[in-house]
C-alpha cells in the first residue's frame, strides 16, 4: 500500500496545458490542431483565463443562507419579542453577518486564490493567537474580551457595535489554507513518517489542544475530520493515516475521560435519551419530537408545536423539519449534497495542487460540519454545539463560511477539463506525486 500513489490525490500545478489526444489505432492517426502545435512549440503561448465560477456552489450556498435567515427569524421572533419587544433581535445580526460574508465571498471569488499562499502563515498565526486570547486569563482592560457561556470560553467581545468573534471558525479556515500550502510544497516527502506525518501532527495539534481547552469538542471533531481528509487527498501513506487515526481515537477517549462526567453523560443520552427526558435528554427528545411533528409538508412558518432549546442555533434543522416538513428537510440536505458534489469536482479539476487541496479542505469542512449537526438532531451523534453551516444563527460561522466559499469559487473559475494534463510540478519543487483519480496520462500526439 505504501508504494502506491493515493488515487484520490490532487493534480499538479501546470505551467502550461497540453490537450491529450487519445490514440484511435493505426488506421486513424491522431491529429493535432494548429493551436495545439503552437502550444507545444511555445509553452508560454497559452495563458490561463478565468471562466465563470461554478454556479452549483453559488446557488446552493446562497439558497442555504437565505433559508437560514428565514428560519432563524421564524424560530426567534416570538422569544425575542417576549424578551425585548424586538422581533429582529437575533436575526438582525445574522443578516449583517450574511451581508459581510457575501461581500467577502464576492471579493475573494474575484481574487486569484494563489495569493493565499503568501498570507497562509500569518492567517494560521492569527488563528492561534485568537484561540489563546479566548482561553488565557487576560490582565486589566483586556479581561473582558473573552466571553464565557455554560462553562465554555469560545467567543471574543469586541464592543457594543461589533459582532462577537468565534476564533474556532477563523482557525478552521486558517488551518485549511496553511495545511494546503504546506502539503503542496512537501511533495512526495509527505509519504514519509518523519518528514510528512510527524510534522503534520505538530502543525495540527496546537489547534486541537486550544479548541479542546475551550472546551469545544464539536469543533475539534470537525477539525480532525477535515485535516484527515486533507492529508488523505494530499497523497499520504495510508498506513500512516490508519496509525494516526487510531492514535486520534485513543487521544479523544483520553480527553473525554479527563473531562469528567459531562461528555460521558452526552454519550449516555445519545444511547437512551428517554432515560431522563426532563433532564439531560430533554433537548434530544424535543428535537426528535419536532422532527415527527412536521410530517410531510410541515406545520407552517412560525407555527411551531414543539419548542426545542437552542432551536435557532444548534437545532435549527429541527425547526426546518417541523415548519417545512420532510420536504423542507430534504431540500436542505439536497443543497448540501449539491455543494459537496460541486466542491469535489472543483478539487479534482483544480489547475494546481494548492488549489485542489484548498478546495478539498473547504468542501470537507463544510460537509462534515453539516453532517455532524444534522446527526445531532436525528440522534445519531452526541450533542456537540456546532452550527449548521450557512443556516444556524451565528455571525462568525456565517461570515467565515461565506468567505471560504469565495475562495472555493475562485478556484472553480480556473478549473480544467479532465482531458487536460499538467506539465510541471508544484512551485517548481519536483512534486509529481498527485494525479486525478481514474485518469490516464497518454503521450501527447506530435504534430
Amino acid at each position: 500500500m505504501s508504494g502506491r500513489q493515493n488515487r484520490w490525490s490532487m493534480p499538479e500545478e501546470p505551467l502550461r496545458r497540453e490537450r491529450v489526444v487519445p490514440k484511435r489505432g493505426p488506421s486513424r492517426p491522431s491529429a493535432v490542431s494548429a493551436s495545439q502545435t503552437s502550444v507545444l512549440a511555445n509553452p508560454g503561448a497559452l495563458k490561463r483565463d478565468a471562466h465563470e465560477p461554478d454556479y452549483i456552489i453559488l446557488v446552493a450556498v446562497v439558497a442555504l443562507a437565505a433559508i437560514g435567515i428565514l428560519m432563524v427569524y421564524s424560530a426567534s421572533a416570538i422569544p425575542s419579542y417576549a424578551r425585548s419587544q424586538n422581533t429582529f433581535q437575533l436575526v438582525a445580526p445574522q443578516v449583517l453577518a450574511g451581508v459581510l460574508g457575501l461581500v467577502a465571498m464576492v471579493i475573494l471569488m474575484r481574487v486569484d486564490y494563489r495569493y493565499l499562499r503568501v498570507v497562509s502563515v500569518p492567517l494560521a498565526a492569527l488563528a492561534l493567537i485568537l484561540l489563546l486570547i479566548v482561553i488565557l486569563p487576560l490582565p486589566g482592560p483586556l479581561k473582558g474580551l473573552s466571553i464565557s457561556n455554560n462553562g465554555s470560553s469560545r467567543w471574543l467581545y469586541l464592543g457594543p457595535f461589533l459582532p462577537d468573534i468565534h476564533p474556532a471558525e477563523v482557525a478552521k479556515l486558517g488551518l485549511v489554507v496553511y495545511l494546503s500550502h504546506w502539503l503542496a510544497t512537501r511533495g512526495k516527502s509527505i509519504r514519509s513518517f518523519w518528514h510528512g506525518t510527524v510534522p503534520f501532527a505538530v502543525i495540527v495539534l496546537p489547534f486541537l489542544v486550544l479548541v479542546v481547552r475551550e472546551p469545544d469538542l464539536g469543533t475539534a471533531a470537525v477539525i480532525v475530520l477535515t485535516v484527515f481528509a486533507l492529508y488523505f487527498v494530499a497523497g499520504a501513506n495510508l498506513l500512516h493515516i490508519l496509525v494516526a487515526g487510531v492514535a486520534g481515537v485513543g487521544g479523544g477517549a483520553a480527553v473525554v475521560l479527563a473531562m469528567g462526567s459531562y461528555p460521558l453523560q452526552r454519550i449516555q443520552t445519545l444511547l437512551d435519551p428517554w432515560a431522563d427526558p426532563q433532564g439531560s435528554g430533554y433537548q434530544t427528545v424535543k428535537g426528535l419530537e419536532a422532527l415527527s411533528a412536521g410530517g410531510f409538508f410541515g406545520t407552517g412558518l412560525g407555527n411551531d408545536r414543539i419548542f426545542v432549546p437552542s432551536d435557532a442555533n444548534d437545532f435549527i434543522f429541527s425547526v426546518i423539519a417541523q415548519e417545512l416538513g420532510l420536504v423542507g428537510g430534504a431540500v436542505v440536505i439536497a443543497l448540501f449534497i449539491a455543494f459537496a458534489y460541486a466542491g469535489i469536482r472543483t478539487a479534482l479539476r483544480a489547475p494546481d495542487t494548492f488549489g485542489g487541496l484548498v478546495a478539498a479542505g473547504i468542501t470537507a469542512w463544510i460537509c462534515f460540519q453539516a453532517l455532524i449537526n444534522i446527526g445531532v438532531v436525528v440522534a445519531v451523534v452526541p450533542v456537540t454545539g456546532i452550527t449548521l453551516p450557512f443556516v444556524s444563527a451565528g455571525g462568525s460561522s456565517l461570515t467565515v463560511s461565506l468567505a471560504a466559499v469565495g475562495i472555493l469559487l475562485s478556484i472553480s473559475r480556473e478549473t480544467v477539463e479532465r482531458g487536460w494534463v499538467s506539465a510541471s510540478a508544484d512551485s517548481g519543487r519536483g512534486y509529481g506525486g498527485t494525479y486525478i483519480p481514474g485518469s490516464r496520462r497518454r503521450p501527447v500526439a506530435a504534430g
